[in-house]
């Protein structure tokens, strides 16, 4: 992350941008207004990605908003542009997602910062040894002067695609449940215990995972994901005793999510009652679904339309640093169409021709930010 710090801060400041690294390890670049004290508009995303990831999700978000500032070519708008690369979107580590937008909207808490990874360091503790000081985490919070929050992002999904459709406009993110469930039974002999009286932790498990896909199928719009399982004690010829699983279940309506999930709890306790099992939960993560700024969404379809292409509204399932921005300040997004549907994965890819495209629409939001009403009344509140 030092390395990709540098790069980027080095094309930024060539393009006459202030850096700086803030106290949650946010690369933010700001490209002052035509007035000194102009409020400012933000770009970017997430820096951080997956174990065996492609090279766009994120990133390319980050390297597009500096392609708009290259051509600018030196013109300063009505208002400054900060570009901000995310440090921590995708949770990998210690099991939260958002850590580094969660610092802009004053939501990076004791408990987070407490949470550890698998080798018992904390997020405090990471942010130390990164060279960076935790306590001054407040000073990452976003002021008043922010007018609102664009990102550019692969679509990570087929959609676009389907429709040959280069750019989408975001209406809404899915909001997302993450859990952690574990069955546990008792550890026994493989050979020598009867199936009739078996407390298998694995057996329930499995059980209960197909029971997850089949809520999913009933629901439409309704993704539940089981991710991960750890079996203990994880031997050839031993029953489980133990089985760890996570879960991961996203909805565009809140409600439906809650009303899924509730079923899906249902189904592992009930499962575990007549296995002869004990079966817990615990919550990783609880976000709920985020509308999208109706004025940016605006914007952003007739600029997509300026660009030359036919913008299509979709709702976003996987989640993103715009939906905790938009706790604070008016958020929108634009999808790029990700061949394949494929992302987290190295096949990921993204077209040339569609990524300029994405530089066209962008710079034709910028002119129509710097010439709305609306957008002008914003700057005066702020």
């Amino acid at each position: 992350m030092h390395d990709c710090h540098r790069e980027i801060a080095a094309s930024l400041t060539a393009l006459g941008a202030e850096v700086r690294i803030d106290a949650a390890g946010n690369l933010r670049g700001f490209y002052a207004g035509a007035e000194s004290k102009a409020p400012r508009l933000l770009l970017g995303s997430h820096l951080d990605t997956v174990p065996n990831a492609g090279a766009f999700d994120g990133v390319l978000g980050v390297v597009l908003a500096v392609a708009l500032l290259e051509a600018l070519d030196g013109r300063q708008l009505p208002y400054g542009i900060e570009i901000v690369g995310f440090s921590e979107e995708e949770g990998v580590r210690f099991g939260t997602p958002f850590i580094g937008s969660r610092a802009l909207t004053g939501r990076l808490d004791k408990e987070l910062l407490s949470r550890k990874d698998l080798r018992g360091i904390s997020v405090r503790n990471a942010i130390e040894e990164f060279g960076l000081n935790p306590q001054e985490i407040p000073l990452a919070a976003l002021g008043d002067d922010i007018l609102g929050y664009v990102e550019f992002h692969i679509e990570q999904g087929p959609v676009l695609e389907a429709l040959k459709l280069p750019l989408g406009v975001v209406d809404a993110i899915a909001g997302q449940s993450r859990l952690e469930f574990k069955f546990v039974g008792r550890a026994n002999h493989a050979g020598t215990t009867p199936m009739h009286l078996r407390y298998d932790a694995i057996a329930g498990a499995a059980e209960w995972i197909t029971a997850v896909e089949r809520e999913a199928h009933k629901v439409p719009g309704l993704v539940a994901t089981v991710g991960a399982i750890e079996a203990q004690p994880g031997a050839t010829n031993v029953i489980a005793g133990e089985a760890r699983l996570t879960l991961d279940v996203r909805h565009g309506l809140d409600e439906v999510r809650t009303r899924a999930l509730e079923n899906i709890v249902r189904e592992a306790e009930e499962i575990a009652k007549r296995r002869g099992l004990f079966v817990r939960q615990n919550i990783l993560l609880s976000q709920s679904a985020v509308a999208m700024d109706p004025f940016l969404i605006h914007e952003i379809e007739r600029a997509i339309r300026e660009a030359g292409c036919e913008p299509h509204h979709v709702v976003s399932g996987a989640g993103h640093d715009a939906m905790i921005l938009a706790e604070k300040v008016p958020a929108a997004m634009v999808f790029l169409r990700t061949p394949g549907g494929i992302s987290h994965d190295p096949a990921e890819s993204v077209a040339i021709e569609d990524v300029a495209k994405a530089i066209e629409c962008g710079l034709h939001l910028l002119d129509r930010l710097s010439s709305s009403s609306t957008f002008h009344k914003r700057m005066c509140r702020a």
